[in-house]
């Protein structure tokens, strides 16, 4: 695995310019909403890139990572490679090595006022204000030092302070070990980092696990990483700003709404809050958002999920070939699995694997090996030729789902599984897909008449 882009958000940037995929908006571009607007509206084709928005000296940037096929070029591999070689990263994480002199500390401001000093947009209609949605949230275990790197929503909610939701995994446990002691949790929310630490964030790691080696992994040589200047936390070097802060015990604020990935707003509730100690950045730094429920935010959960199912699946199942989250399914709630059919049964227990895997998953389908499980025309079509509900229809009531989902009870909900593979007792003939002999192989241009004029030909055909 050879990664093409260096550690830093800027090679990637060049990248992206060399090949016609990095767009440069007019200087003034309004923070609140039309930044996120010109953002969505090049979702998935190019990056862009805001100066000077609502007159602020940093420049913002949005859209670096809205495709898998981008993400894979990152990577250096084929986008069919793109799993497994990130659960090869998970497996070998590489241990990041430490510098003296970073550019992310060129610049140290200790008096802080984060609305001034960056230009955090405010992205969705009924989001409760501005909103650091890019930002690494790097924590650290108070009992063993380990780290933890995570993605969370961060709501400016003061010069110094903001609102952040921490869902129970690691920063969670690390938080209420360090207020059972009544001590605050040292952290750091790092902004402007490579694609690759940014999918290596979202890795579904063990506890205990920092999400930078697999960054270093996927770069495939150690990521370099500073030491906070307030604190204990180590974070990436070439990065392009750090807010350093801590969580202190026993403080909780309103925070939310926010607009989020499954294209509804999160709601609003009493969440943890960070105190800024002071921000480093570079000399000229850029600012990265990712605009709510958009492409980039999507495609940065699916790939880790899939990695992780894949792998967590085929531990049981050696049969399953491949998995998708598909963008219908917000890339976290929709699951389709590709088998090598072998027994009737073994798709539900995939199923019951699969929920077992990730609670955000609330329907399987699975398919035989001649579905193409990333063409979704293609798997409604295995469910329409395929499946009966009253023999292939799975459903679980009763279970843990995503609290972000808003048909569950505060997470509280189903699960469905529909099993569209073709019966193995069948007529191989009853589920013989057609075909045109020659059909893949025919090119049309060879066979194309560029000289004849429709409308004379059908001129000579008369009425």
């Amino acid at each position: 695995m050879n990664a093409v882009i260096g550690t830093s958000l800027r090679s990637w940037l060049r990248h992206l310019a060399e090949s016609d995929r990095l767009a440069v908006m007019r200087e003034g571009v309004d923070l609140r909403f039309q930044l996120a607007a010109l953002s969505k509206r090049l979702d998935g084709e190019r990056a862009t890139l805001f100066p000077a928005p609502s007159g602020h000296a940093i420049p913002v940037l949005s859209g670096l990572v809205s495709s898998r096929a981008w993400m894979a070029e990152a990577m250096g591999v084929a986008e069919a490679d793109l799993l497994e070689n990130f659960q090869r990263a998970a497996r070998e994480p590489i241990p990041w090595r430490e510098v003296e002199d970073a550019p992310v500390q060129q610049v140290v401001h200790e008096e802080v006022d984060l609305q001034r000093l960056l230009p955090i947009p405010v992205h969705n209609e009924h989001d409760n204000g501005a909103y650091v949605t890019a930002g690494l949230l790097i924590s650290r275990d108070p009992e063993t030092g380990v780290q933890n790197v995570s993605i969370n929503r961060c709501q400016i909610s003061g010069p110094d302070h903001m609102g952040v939701l921490i869902l129970p995994r690691d920063t969670y446990s690390f938080q209420r070990k360090a207020e059972a002691d009544g001590k605050p949790l040292e952290v750091a929310v790092v902004v402007g980092v490579d694609p690759l630490c940014l999918l290596a964030s979202q890795a579904i790691a063990p506890l205990g696990q920092d999400e930078l080696e697999i960054a270093g992994a996927l770069h495939g040589r150690p990521l370099p990483v500073v030491k906070c200047l307030s604190n204990e936390v180590r974070v990436p070097a070439e990065a392009e700003i750090v807010i350093e802060g801590h969580i202190p015990p026993d403080v909780r604020e309103l925070e939310g709404p926010f607009g989020e990935f499954p294209q509804y707003y999160g709601a609003p509730g009493q969440h943890h809050v960070i105190r800024v100690d002071r921000v480093t950045h570079r000399r000229r730094p850029l600012y990265h958002t990712i605009v709510g429920g958009a492409l980039e935010h999507l495609v940065l959960g699916e790939i880790p999920r899939e990695a992780t199912l894949l792998g967590h699946l085929k531990r049981t199942f050696p049969n399953v070939l491949d998995v998708h989250l598909p963008k219908g399914g917000v890339c976290r709630y929709h699951l389709v699995v590709r088998i090598d059919k072998r027994q009737e049964g073994e798709a539900k227990n995939i199923m019951m694997g699969a929920f077992a895997g990730h609670y955000d998953v609330k329907r399987v389908v699975v398919v035989d090996k001649d579905v193409n499980i990333y063409d979704t025309e293609e798997v409604e079509w295995a469910i329409a030729t395929r499946f009966q509900a009253d023999r292939d229809l799975l459903v679980i009531p009763g279970a843990q789902g995503s609290k972000l989902d808003p048909t569950t009870d505060n997470g509280f909900g189903a699960k469905m599984g529909l099993d569209a593979t073709v019966p193995l007792a069948a007529d191989p003939f009853t589920f013989t897909r057609i075909r045109v002999p020659g059909e893949a192989e025919i090119v049309p241009a060879e066979h194309l008449d560029e000289a004849a004029d429709p409308l004379a030909w059908l001129a000579e055909a008369g009425p």
